[in-house]
């Protein structure tokens, strides 16, 4: 699963797996580590909001690690994982943005308002990051207009290219009715942005230029807090650069940075099994079925 593969291998994962069953809480840490980054970036593009991704995915770490001992080995460490992550994020309460989420004709009014308006001097923040933050919060944004079942069709296909039939497996649905809601997803999303989008179309009259002003005056940027630009700036803006070049929507989701989980995210995790409210001793509910226990991680 390009894009979602974590750091190590499967040999290694289920050294880390028997380990950590075993008792080994390095081996579990060491677990929860690799399977972070890629889990959050799933989330992210799921949820939008970072801080929603990070509490998505403690609370499928959380689920993941209960039901080590369910893990039976017949599929890889990884596929077994995201099973789980892919269910808890079709299936878990709806998050700040999703309650907010617009339609796409309702997106296409709220990009056309406000085109141009003054940006404030001395906000401490160079134009083109501002710029960076509007272009992928927006791209992310547009897979909110998405249904969940579409929009994670779309993210397993197109953003990290899934091979059908195992994002089918993931989805617990059959190869047929994954590739119809996929083919549904590509075709909204690049009817939208043909039509909505400079990126993908120059005639457009959308700029991520000139939507700073805006996203600052409604407060969907802050520049001293923003969300998508941090240290790992260059690397994000190597991947817009590319994203400008494409002008296919597709390819503009395929080509969207990639992002480090934050560490306070493993270290909330670890804190969670520290407190001994959850255990890789509890019994499994059903081979290959993790324990669905539910106790959800604090918000920060």
């Amino acid at each position: 699963m390009p894009g979602l593969m974590p750091s190590a291998n499967d040999d290694t994962l289920r050294g880390l797996v028997g380990r950590a069953v075993a008792g080994d809480a390095s081996a579990l840490e060491e677990l929860v580590a690799n399977l972070a980054t890629p889990m959050y970036n799933l989330a992210l593009r799921m949820l939008w909001h970072p801080h929603d991704a990070e509490d998505a995915v403690q609370e499928i770490l959380i689920k993941v690690v209960t039901g080590l001992r369910s893990f039976r080995g017949h599929s890889s460490v990884t596929t077994w994982s995201y099973r789980i992550a892919v269910n808890h994020l079709l299936t878990s309460k709806r998050r700040r943005s999703e309650r907010m989420q617009m339609s796409f004709e309702q997106h296409a009014e709220d990009l056309a308002t406000g085109l141009d308006t003054l940006i404030s001097s001395g906000l401490g923040v160079e134009d083109a990051v501002l710029e960076t933050e509007v272009k992928v919060g927006c791209t992310h944004a547009m897979l909110l207009c998405l249904g969940r079942e579409a929009r994670m069709a779309f993210i397993l296909g197109e953003v990290f290219d899934v091979p059908a039939a195992d994002a089918a497996a993931l989805c617990a649905i059959s190869g047929a009715t994954y590739r119809k809601r996929l083919s549904r997803a590509k075709a909204a999303i690049r009817e939208y942005m043909e039509q909505q989008c400079g990126l993908v179309n120059p005639t457009n009259a959308c700029r991520c230029s000139r939507r700073v002003g805006a996203a600052i005056q409604l407060g969907r940027v802050t520049p001293g807090q923003l969300l998508f630009v941090d240290s790992d700036a260059s690397v994000l803006n190597e991947g817009v650069r590319e994203m400008e070049q494409l002008h296919d929507a597709a390819a503009v989701f395929h080509s969207a940075p990639m992002y480090r989980a934050p560490q306070r995210l493993a270290d909330g995790v670890s804190r969670l099994l520290a407190s001994r409210r959850w255990t890789v001793l509890d019994p499994p509910a059903s081979p290959e079925t993790p324990h669905h226990r539910e106790g959800g991680a604090s918000r920060r």
